[in-house]
């Protein structure tokens, strides 16, 4: 199966993916049960602080492939989107007591539109690429017909 810039993906690719989703859901159930709704953990402050690591890199990486208008910029905007995404939702749900309100704040005013303006760039970036390597093709074969005729 090729997609449509040339590029080859297995056939099994699908599937499994799907297989995965499907495996998930059981073991989502099983959390859901089975989970205890308070947890005391020693390295809470190291994942916290890993996590917007991960974070910084993947917004960083997203400006800096945004001006070099690099065709990364799709899968970084991505990538940020869902750390923001994840990081509102993990924010509002672990936050102790009064926090709660500044994280549904910080959320709704900042993690979440950001996220937004990630998404919409991933998205507008490959729309633009694949408009690109459409046109390509066609650009190609009149500059070569132009040096045939030459």
């Amino acid at each position: 199966m090729r997609i449509r810039d040339g590029v080859e993906v297995s056939r099994w690719v699908g599937p499994a993916f799907l297989l995965c989703s499907v495996v998930l859901i059981p073991w989502i159930v099983y959390l859901a049960l089975s989970l205890p709704s308070r947890q005391v953990s020693s390295h809470y402050d190291v994942a916290w602080v890993g996590f917007d690591v991960f974070e910084l890199i993947a917004l960083s990486a997203t400006g800096f492939f945004a001006l070099r208008r690099s065709r990364y910029l799709a899968v970084s905007s991505a990538s940020a989107a869902t750390l923001l995404v994840i990081d509102a939702w993990f924010d509002v749900l672990t936050s102790p007591g009064r926090q709660v309100i500044a994280s549904i704040i910080l959320a709704v005013v900042f993690e979440l539109p950001l996220a937004g303006m990630c998404a919409w760039l991933s998205y507008h970036t490959e729309h633009l690429a694949q408009r690109r390597f459409s046109v390509l093709p066609r650009r190609l074969s009149r500059l070569h017909y132009r040096e045939h005729l030459a």
